[in-house]
C-alpha cells in the first residue's frame, strides 16, 4: 500500500484499484478533531491526544499524564503537559475540574455532569446527569449569565 495521502482521506492501494479511506483511523481522527477546534496537529498534541482519548472517559492530572507520556516514551515536558491540558481544555475537548485549588483535574468526558471526590485517594468518579438535580440557583450579575454548574460530592471511607 502507498502510505502518500492524497487530497487528504484516502490512500491508493498500490494496485490503484480502490482507495482507501482513513476514517475511522484512531490517529487520523484525532487530527481532525484538533484541526476542527483551530489547533494544529503537531506530533506532541497528537500524541498526548491518543494518551488522553484512546482509553475512554476518564479523569486524571498533569502529573498523570506526564507518567504516563513518560511510559509511553512520549518526549515532554511537564510544562508542556499543562499548556496542552490547558489548550485542550480552551477548545472544549476536556473539562478542567478544580479541586481545593491546589489540584486540577481534566475530563475526557465533556458532557453535562456531576462528580464524586473520593477524599484520601484523590479520585474523581462521574454522577450521571440525569442523577442529580440542581434548583434555586440565585441570579447572576448584572451583564452576566451561568454558564454550568458544577457539584463534587466529596466522599470518605465511613469511620475517617
Amino acid at each position: 500500500m502507498d502510505h502518500n495521502a492524497s487530497k487528504g482521506s484516502i490512500l491508493q492501494n498500490s494496485d490503484a484499484r480502490a482507495p482507501v479511506s482513513l476514517a475511522g483511523c484512531p490517529v487520523h481522527d484525532l487530527k481532525n478533531r484538533l484541526r476542527s477546534v483551530g489547533l494544529r496537529p503537531t506530533r506532541q498534541r497528537v500524541a498526548l491526544g491518543w494518551l488522553l482519548f484512546a482509553r475512554g472517559d476518564r479523569h486524571l492530572t498533569a502529573e498523570t499524564l506526564y507518567e504516563e507520556a513518560q511510559r509511553a516514551r512520549v518526549p515532554v515536558s511537564l510544562a508542556t503537559i499543562y499548556n496542552t491540558l490547558n489548550q485542550f481544555s480552551h477548545v472544549g475537548l476536556l473539562r478542567q475540574i478544580a479541586m481545593d485549588g491546589t489540584k486540577s483535574y481534566f475530563d475526557t468526558n465533556v458532557t453535562d455532569h456531576h462528580h464524586f471526590f473520593v477524599e484520601g485517594e484523590d479520585g474523581l468518579v462521574d454522577i450521571p446527569g440525569h442523577d442529580l438535580s440542581v434548583s434555586n440557583l440565585p441570579e447572576p450579575p448584572e451583564g452576566m449569565e451561568i454558564a454550568r454548574v458544577e457539584v463534587v460530592v466529596r466522599l470518605r471511607k465511613k469511620g475517617e
